[in-house]
């Protein structure tokens, strides 16, 4: 199946695109453009790509054809057919940014899947790319062999792994120093609602990457089957001494929850 577009990143700081329309559509269109340094330049102006946000059919057909005419890449509102190229809904953290697009098919299922990635994406995303980038020189210099590396950092970017990129703050710095060493963290959760769908995103998050949880007799079967199914289950009546190593989750019930 052949690719509806080529999804590209443009970097547009300092750069003229050209804006043409008045009202909610073109503002919401130069808040995008200004945020990403963007200078929002007229019709007339030289530039390489042009978004036109104007209501009037023919008015806005008139300007797609002048501006395609001189061989800018035009991105018409609302209009998909006239579309050179579409701005998709963006989900960022820092250096990451993750884009939704539907050709312009539908920008409400775009959104609609942004917020749903919005609620996914932990803010510290941003933090672990600058991370892996700062340590690029160590990272080669442990592993000089490229397949090596490879192999190291897909280990441990997956799931549970030293770096997964769900976890809460992950740390490229203690991972670099000792690659080899088994991720340890341990968690401890009072929870105010027996219903697991009340646990928070990071609460959530935690549990399914748990190799083990400890938890007290009343905390419901249904929060613990959000567990990975192998993940160990010890039911004690206080929190464990010594937790152990892995990925650890201590779960108590609020009073009167």
């Amino acid at each position: 199946m052949n690719l509806h577009s080529l999804p590209l990143f443009v970097r547009l700081a300092g750069r003229p695109v050209i804006l043409l329309g008045e009202g909610e559509p073109a503002e919401a269109k130069r808040r995008l453009l200004e945020r990403a340094g963007a200078v929002v330049v007229g019709e007339d102006a030289a530039a390489a790509l042009a978004i036109v946000a104007i209501e009037d059919e023919a008015a806005a057909l008139a300007a797609i054809g002048r501006l395609k005419a001189r061989g800018v890449l035009v991105n018409a509102v609302d209009r998909p057919d006239h579309c050179d190229f579409t701005l998709p809904a963006i989900v960022e953290r820092g250096a990451v940014i993750v884009a939704i697009g539907t050709g312009g098919v539908s920008a409400g299922l775009a959104a609609a899947l942004r917020q749903r990635l919005e609620m996914l994406l932990p803010a510290t995303l941003g933090a672990l790319a600058q991370g892996l980038h700062a340590g690029r020189a160590a990272l080669r210099a442990r592993f000089p062999d490229g397949a090596a590396r490879r192999r190291a950092i897909g280990a441990a970017l997956a799931a549970g792994g030293a770096l997964d990129p769900l976890s809460e703050a992950p740390d490229v710095a203690r991972w670099l120093a000792d690659p080899a060493a088994g991720v340890s963290r341990h968690h401890v959760f009072c929870l105010a609602s027996r219903d697991p769908d009340a646990l928070t995103l990071a609460q959530a998050r935690v549990l399914a990457a748990a190799d083990c949880v400890y938890h007290r007799a009343d905390v419901p079967a249904a929060i613990l089957d959000r567990a990975r199914a192998d993940a160990q289950r010890v039911a004690c009546d206080t929190a464990p001494a010594d937790p152990g190593a892995g990925i650890t989750v201590d779960l108590t019930m609020a009073p009167g929850a």
